[in-house]
Parts: C-alpha cells; structure tokens; sequence
C-alpha cells in the first residue's frame, strides 16, 4: 500500500522548534518531488515548502529563513525543520509527493500524487 506518513506535530510555545517528519512506504521518494503543506483553522490549504528530487528547494516567505525542508532516501523520508515558530504557523501540516519531471529539476505545489494523512502543529498566542 502506498502511504505517506507524518509525524512529529505537537503544541509548542512561540520562538520554538518543531520537525516533522513524512515517512514513505509502497514508494521510494527519491523518485518523487515532496512538498509540504498546511491548512491553518478556517484557511484554505497552502504550500509551504518542496523539496524537488534534485535536491531544489523552495519556500514560501512567510516561512524563508525559518524553517528548513531535506531529504534522507536512505531512510525514505522528507524532513522539515521549523524554527523561530509563530502562532501564525498554526495548522496541519501534509506531505505530498509528486513523480518527478524529467524536464524541470524544479518542484511545484500542484499535481500531488499522494498526500499524507496530516501532523497538527500548535503555536498558541
């Protein structure tokens, strides 16, 4: 079964740190461009950050300088480290891989493949 699993979501106070995690199985990611999304309370879902599978990477402003997205194909997983948090980065966070073009070593927020089941990060005010 092909699957996307996060993990590592949780309450944290402002200035904090948070990684998720997005563990693949029936797939290996290295195949794929991963992004990361989140759907903040009564918003619509937005990208966050992607990793392509060549290793380019991309951030939204909001989050540039702050949180930090890799890859381990040895263990098949994507990992976006988040820091300096606010309570405006409040949400679920999902993962979602796309087969990777052959023509564009870039990775885009649109045409997902699979997506995960969803981490909640919590940043109170």
């Amino acid at each position: 079964q092909l699957q996307l699993v996060e993990s590592g979501g949780g309450l944290v106070q402002p200035g904090g740190s948070l990684r998720l995690s997005c563990a693949a199985s029936g797939f290996f990611l290295d195949s794929y461009d991963i992004g990361w999304f989140r759907q903040a309370p009564g918003k619509e879902r937005e990208g966050v950050s992607c990793i392509s599978r060549r290793d380019f990477v991309h951030y939204v402003i909001s989050v540039k300088g702050r949180f930090t997205i890799s890859r381990d194909n040895a263990k098949n997983t994507v990992y976006l480290q988040m820091n300096s948090l606010k309570p405006e980065d409040t949400g679920v966070y999902y993962c979602a891989a796309k087969r990777a073009s052959s023509r564009s070593p870039f990775c885009e927020y649109y045409g997902m493949d699979y997506w995960g089941k969803g981490a909640l990060v919590t940043v109170p005010s």
